[in-house]
Order: C-alpha cells, then sequence, then structure tokens
C-alpha cells in the first residue's frame, strides 16, 4: 500500500523561512523503554495503528535533514532529537544522521543534541557522542528515592541504577550533558537536596520541568488517551469549576516554593558557575533582552514538533491532530513555518491573555506561561488563568531584588556573579 504522504509535491530544498524556527524531531515517535507515571507522550501511540512502524524512514530522515537546514535562515542550525527515547533508534542511526547532515550542509554550521533517559547508553554510544560533539539532555529527577518514585521501566522496576551507568558513560568520554528534572507532587518536596544532587553528579547545566497534568476527561478518553488535550482559549468551557488535577501534578503554590528555595541556593554561592534554564531566562527578561524559553515568550509558534511520520505539529504539548501543520513530504518546513496556522497559534498567546494577566506586574517576565497550562478562572472570571499563575508570582517578585543588581552589574560591564558578595554584605550589614 503506498504512503499517503509519498510525493504527492516534493517539497522545495530552497524554502526558506521568513525567521529561525526549532523543530524537535521524534525520530521514533513516543515509543520509550521507560514507563513513566506521569509522561504526557506515551499516550500519542494511541493515534496511530498498532502495526505502526515507529521509526523515520531514511527518506523522511534525508529530507528532514535538508530541508531543516535550507530552511533556516541564519548561519546556524540546531538540530533537536527526542522521544520517546532516540537511542532505541541506535547508534547506526544517528551515525546516519551526522552523514546526512554534512551533505546538506551547505557551508553552515550543525549542531545536535538529544534527551534520552540514559539507560541504554554504554561505550559505543560514548565514543560516538563524544566525536560528534553531541549535546546530551539527562532525564534524572534527583537522588534514588525521589527519582525512583515515577520514573520505572516496563515492569515498574527502578531505572536509577541504569541512568547513573549512562550517566558515567557520559562522564567518562567527557561528553557534554544537561539534565532534565520533572518537577511533580513528589519531587516538589525536595528543592535543596535534588539541586545538590545535580550538582554533585556533574550537572552545570539544570532545566526543571513542572508537571501540570490534568485527569482525563470525556474527549479525550473517547481518543483513548490517559490526561486531557490542551485547553482551546478561544472556547471557555462552560463550567466555571477548575478541573481536576492529577494526582502526579505538581501543586501551584508548592511549585512556586521550589524555585525559590533552589534561587536561594544558587543567588549565595552558583551564580555564574551553575546555570539553570528559568534563572537564565529571567535574567534575560529584566536586561530587557527579547528572546529565551518560548514559555515566557509573549507569543510562541517558533518551536515545533515534528513526528516519525513527518508530520509537523506547532508545538511538542500540542501534538493532537487539530494542531497539525502537514507533513514535510508536501510541504517544506519553512513554509510550514510561516504557514498562516503556525502564526495563528503562536499569536493566541498573546491575543487571550485575560486582562488580570495584562495588568500583572510580573507580566514581562511571564507572559502567561505556555498556553497548555492556562485553563483555569482569574478571580474576576475571566477564563484562560495559567494554573501555575501563583508559583510565578511569588518567584518573580522574590528574585526582582536580585536580578535588579545583576542587571545594574551587567549594563556596568561587570560579572553578574559580583552580586553574590554584594548580597553577602548586604545580610552582615542587617544583623550589625
Amino acid at each position: 500500500m503506498q504512503d499517503p504522504t509519498h510525493h504527492r509535491m516534493q517539497p522545495k530544498a530552497t524554502d526558506t523561512a521568513s525567521q529561525p524556527f526549532h523543530i524537535m524531531a521524534k525520530a521514533i515517535g513516543p515509543i520509550c523503554n521507560l514507563d513513566c507515571h506521569y509522561c504526557f507522550y506515551l499516550e500519542k501511540e494511541q493515534f496511530y495503528p498498532s502495526n505502526e512502524k515507529w521509526k523515520m524512514s531514511d527518506e523522511r530522515l534525508e529530507t528532514f535533514i535538508r530541508d531543516y537546514i535550507a530552511a533556516q535562515p541564519g548561519n546556524e542550525v540546531n538540530f533537536a532529537f527526542q522521544g520517546g527515547e532516540p537511542t532505541l533508534l541506535g547508534v547506526d542511526y544517528f551515525r546516519k544522521v551526522v552523514e546526512l547532515q554534512k551533505k546538506h550542509a551547505n557551508g553552515k554550521q550543525i549542531s545536535t543534541a538529544f534527551q534520552t533517559n540514559g539507560t541504554l547508553l554504554d561505550d559505543e554510544w560514548g565514543e560516538f557522542l563524544a566525536e560528534n560533539k553531541f549535546l546530551v539532555g539527562l532525564s534524572i529527577d534527583g537522588p534514588e528515592e525521589v527519582h525512583n518514585a515515577n520514573r520505572v521501566d516496563k515492569k515498574g522496576r527502578d531505572t536509577y541504577k541504569d541512568v547513573i551507568r549512562g550517566l558515567n558513560i557520559l562522564r567518562k568520554y567527557n561528553v557534554e550533558f544537561n539534565t532534565l528534572s520533572c518537577v511533580n507532587a513528589v519531587t516538589v518536596q525536595h528543592p535543596v537536596k535534588i539541586y545538590k544532587f545535580l550538582k554533585s553528579i556533574g550537572s552545570k547545566y539544570l532545566q526543571f520541568i513542572p508537571i501540570v497534568e490534568r485527569e482525563v476527561d470525556t474527549a479525550s478518553a473517547k481518543l483513548g488517551l490517559d490526561f486531557a488535550a490542551p485547553p482551546d482559549l478561544q472556547h471557555p468551557p462552560k463550567s466555571k469549576e477548575n478541573p481536576r488535577m492529577s494526582e502526579f501534578a505538581v501543586p501551584a503554590e508548592a511549585y512556586g516554593d521550589f524555585l525559590i528555595k533552589i534561587f536561594n541556593e544558587w543567588i549565595k554561592r552558583d551564580v555564574g558557575k551553575t546555570y539553570v534554564q528559568l534563572f537564565d531566562v529571567a535574567f534575560g527578561k529584566w536586561l530587557n533582552i527579547p528572546g529565551g524559553l518560548c514559555y515566557f515568550a509573549e507569543s510562541c509558534g517558533r518551536a515545533l514538533a515534528m513526528e516519525h511520520d513527518g508530520d509537523v505539529y506547532t508545538c511538542d504539548h500540542f501534538v493532537y491532530p487539530q494542531y497539525k501543520l502537514g507533513n514535510l513530504m508536501n510541504t517544506s518546513l519553512g513554509e510550514l513555518a510561516d504557514s498562516q496556522a503556525a502564526r495563528d497559534f503562536g499569536n493566541a498567546k498573546r491575543d487571550t491573555l485575560p486582562k488580570y494577566c495584562r495588568e500583572c506586574e510580573v507580566r514581562f517576565a511571564c507572559n502567561g506561561e505556555c498556553p497548555k497550562h492556562r485553563f483555569t478562572w482569574t478571580p474576576d472570571g475571566e477564563w484562560g488563568l495559567n494554573y501555575l499563575c501563583p508559583a510565578y508570582k511569588r518567584f518573580f517578585k522574590h528574585i526582582d531584588p536580585a536580578m535588579k543588581i545583576m542587571a545594574e552589574l551587567y549594563n556596568a560591564q561587570r560579572a553578574p556573579a559580583e552580586v553574590m558578595e554584594l548580597l553577602a554584605n548586604q545580610r552582615r550589614q542587617s544583623r550589625g
């Protein structure tokens, strides 16, 4: 049976986007060797037939690499592979990725990263990743008892020891790595413990991802899903009751405390040595520098997701049929990134922002955060408030004094890390 995405019209490799965009490539779809309790992506299997071949074909892979490079208006092209678990594809698959990148580079500078749970890494992977200068994002939630609370394999077994074995491979071969830790109902209780642990294993760049999942609703249940689909910000629900959260979801107030406690540790001794993604993004906001993490941008729509079959979606959090932009075998990636549908999706984040948010003193830093999380009601009864609003309000207000000092230092061409000594002096003076 002929593939329906094949050759309706082979896209031109010369279609360059109007501005840079990013694609998270899921060359193995949602397939993973783990079964983390809170993972929203595993359920995407329900959108495909039971006999689906979970691997991006060679033809699709080359089309993607060729087109993605050509579509970028700048000289730097950043590839990112995720899943599921990309290491299930094997080292040879990524050797092919590197070969195709070289073939189609056309003088551009190429970098590659992938996100992995680390459990399948071995010496062959270590040598390959080091040789090709891959940036690895390692998923680890914290020390053993914290990590194992939710990150288990298909048989329900703990995975911490396997992740640490993978981490040791990365360290053995001097592979550059970041850590990604999910903040859920369990991990949120241990902010300082987790922060110190991540530093102890050699992580210099830390990402904290809040788990914000609601119990499945009727519409999502019909699709065979485990969690509710993202809210439709254009059409408020009839009921003004806030939805029931999943048992794994991070409590909003607690997430704010989590961030504040880690920030208090970081600002005392780790500025310029340990990089926390959210703190870096916040610093950019206090410097009035555009860009940074899409969560906190005024609009979105330039961070796309692509499934193994070449289907392209508006966002990794919106891989649902109604948010599909098209398929790379029919339409060039540059055209999809610049499409009216992508622009409308991105602008909806700004245009549907409630009055309560528009008038908020920390809007410049937050901008309503991710549309996926905007499913609660404002105090005055307007739809579309972010579930994490209480967390971000507290956090951004808390860091304001320190961020202002860091911004002043930066603008005076001094090291922002000087903030540590300045704040220490303030504390000594206040004690008398």
